[in-house]
């Protein structure tokens, strides 16, 4: 720990622990996700933007979704396998505050793009035949500019103002870097990062919420009231959204929970799975969920996966 009121070149990540032989194992397991990860997205990425058939609101929403588990996940898979192997776990002041921009801003963008899903279900469910009108593609453009642009304004002004702080220290108690992380170990006043830090926790939180149980209200409403049919169609197109909400839900509020209070009733290596959960298992989980669930999705990865291997055998 260091004692002076001076900027630190480098911080300490003091999560990681002696593995061993076994490091190679873990990282042959965080490889074999990364690896995973990346195929799994990439494929729907190429598969939307191929099929001229799938260049509708629902599934441009959902390219924009996996470009995202792309972008979140090459923030913190990198970083990982070369602290896995590394025996001093440090990341430099400037690769820190990187990748504290590209995790938080991954996360934010996963909620609004959720959110704006959720409500382009809802029109499409409750106002199917109004859905061409309301849901245009210049609308589209609009929501999925927003879903990027605001996110990276809020993370940026985020970072500057914990990039001003005088630091006293420069040891994390974590796997990864984190800005509440860094503000802990401010010496200067940070007053004006606690207030935005809660803003921006509570904005960023509240709005994609409230704009996805107003969606899901207005759907289950038109459920209930529809016939068999209608009901089963319903469920079959927002059970992979709910699951993929209800998962990156959780994983937040773990993440939030653990960063903001002290867990000291956790396990050391139950607390790292927690915080690196939504980080990990959201971009993995997404592609199988929308990949196998989705008809649409699921056809046209058959129908790519089929001529490129027949391509190959030619």
């Amino acid at each position: 720990m260091m004692t002076n009121s001076t900027q630190v070149s480098y911080f300490t990540l003091s999560a990681y622990f002696d593995a061993g032989a076994l490091r190679y194992f873990y990282f042959i397991i965080i490889m074999s996700l990364y690896v995973l990860i990346v195929c799994s997205n990439l494929l729907l990425i190429v598969v939307i933007c191929m099929n001229r058939s799938l260049h509708e609101p629902m599934y441009l929403f959902l390219c924009s979704l996996f470009v995202n588990e792309l972008f979140g996940s090459t923030g913190l898979f990198p970083f990982l396998l070369v602290q896995i192997l590394s025996d001093i776990h440090t990341v430099s002041y400037s690769s820190c505050y990187l990748q504290i921009f590209c995790l938080y801003t991954y996360g934010n963008i996963e909620f609004l793009n959720l959110a704006v899903m959720s409500y382009d279900r809802y029109l499409a469910i409750c106002c199917p035949l109004q859905y061409n009108t309301r849901m245009t593609q210049q609308k589209v453009s609009v929501l999925i500019a927003l879903t990027w642009f605001l996110p990276v304004v809020a993370i940026l002004i985020l970072i500057s103002l914990s990039a001003r702080l005088r630091l006293c220290g420069n040891v994390m108690d974590r796997v990864y870097c984190g800005n509440y992380s860094v503000v802990k170990l401010a010496c200067s006043d940070t007053r004006v990062n606690n207030v935005y830090g809660l803003l921006y926790t509570v904005v960023s939180i509240l709005l994609p919420l409230v704009l996805i149980l107003f969606s899901y209200m207005r759907i289950l409403k038109v459920c209930f009231s529809a016939s068999k049919p209608t009901r089963q169609k319903a469920l079959s197109t927002c059970s992979p959204h709910l699951a993929s909400l209800l998962n990156f839900f959780f994983g937040c509020c773990f993440q939030i929970l653990l960063s903001r209070f002290e867990a000291g009733g956790v396990a050391p290596a139950l607390g790292v799975v927690l915080s690196l959960y939504f980080l990990t298992c959201q971009p993995l989980l997404t592609p199988l969920l929308y990949g196998l669930n989705v008809s649409k999705m699921r056809l046209a990865c058959r129908k790519l996966l089929l001529r490129e291997t027949c391509g190959g055998l030619v």
